[in-house]
């Protein structure tokens, strides 16, 4: 299997369960191995890394909305955003308004100190939404980002995705079974026994609104 992301590229990978859709974003993030064949990701071979130096590259460059959401429990919606910032080596103060910033932006301004059990799932996707985009990571990966919201929330996702994605040249590798979701990238490879084959990719008509000023 052989997979090129340009930067500033978003791509769909699509494919039946248990094809190796999720294997291949953790292998691209680092959290896995390969058992043979290489993985470089922005310039750095994963595999040649040691565990704090994929770790780095995780902090550093990588931004994550995973299908589970893997909020932190004891923090609430602003603290979980806050956390990339933090860690980034951004002020507190500075990390809290970026991140309260951010959440206001999809609809979440007044759930900023609400824990994840306070919320719903849908509300909780878009906590891990934000605060997989707002240290402007130059690759995002996406597990079914869209997966717990209803119609309209979910274009209000797909188009922060794509604006951010683009603001920041970044590229993004979204995994997905939706084809709402799958019309934000510019290109649809769809994952096959031992393959990749690429398909023809929709207007991206997500991406076009979310452009707009």
């Amino acid at each position: 299997v052989s997979l090129r992301v340009g930067r500033g590229e978003r791509v769909a990978l699509l494919g039946e369960s248990g094809s190796g859709k999720s294997t291949l974003l953790n292998l691209l993030a680092g959290l896995e191995s390969p058992d043979a064949g290489t993985v470089r990701v922005l310039g750095h071979e994963m595999s040649a890394l040691d565990a704090d130096g994929r770790a780095r590259v995780r902090r550093e460059h990588i931004g994550f909305v995973f299908q589970a959401f893997h909020l932190l429990a004891h923090l609430s919606a602003v603290q979980n955003v806050a956390v990339p910032l933090l860690l980034a080596g951004e002020r507190a103060d500075i990390a809290q308004q970026r991140a309260a910033q951010r959440l206001a932006s999809v609809g979440l301004g007044e759930r900023l100190h609400a824990l994840p059990r306070e919320l719903s799932g849908g509300e909780q996707q878009r906590v891990a939404l934000v605060r997989a985009l707002v240290h402007e990571p130059e690759l995002v990966l996406a597990d079914e980002p869209t997966g717990n919201l209803d119609p309209s929330s979910a274009q209000r996702a797909l188009e922060e995705i794509a604006s951010t994605v683009d603001r920041c040249g970044a590229a993004l590798v979204l995994v997905t079974h939706s084809e709402q979701a799958a019309r934000i990238a510019q290109r649809r490879v769809r994952l096959l026994r031992h393959t990749l084959e690429e398909e023809p990719a929709a207007a991206p008509a997500a991406v076009a609104r979310s452009t707009q000023p």
